[in-house]
């Protein structure tokens, strides 16, 4: 299985809908709140949306190397193999 990490923000109604998304599918995933976040965390996603050579855009999405910015599921899926 591949890991999936997402940053979000708490509000942010593409972010609940990519989190629903992945519980739907039963993909096992990890999300950390960047409106949430202390100021280190809040640091280090940043530097890794730059490492990505990526903008600071919501929800952001890692599954494995690959990276999705904002909500597409289509993405999602055909990078899972769904």
């Amino acid at each position: 299985m591949k890991k999936v990490v997402m940053y979000t923000l708490s509000t942010c109604p593409w972010c609940m809908r990519a989190k629903k998304f992945f519980r739907e599918h039963d993909i096992p995933f990890e999300y950390t709140d960047y409106d949430k976040a202390d100021d280190n965390t809040k640091k280090a996603i940043r530097e890794d949306c730059l490492a990505h050579k990526s903008e600071m855009s919501f929800p952001f999405v890692k599954i494995d190397d690959d990276v999705v910015v904002g909500y597409n599921p289509d993405k999602y899926a055909k990078l899972l193999g769904l």
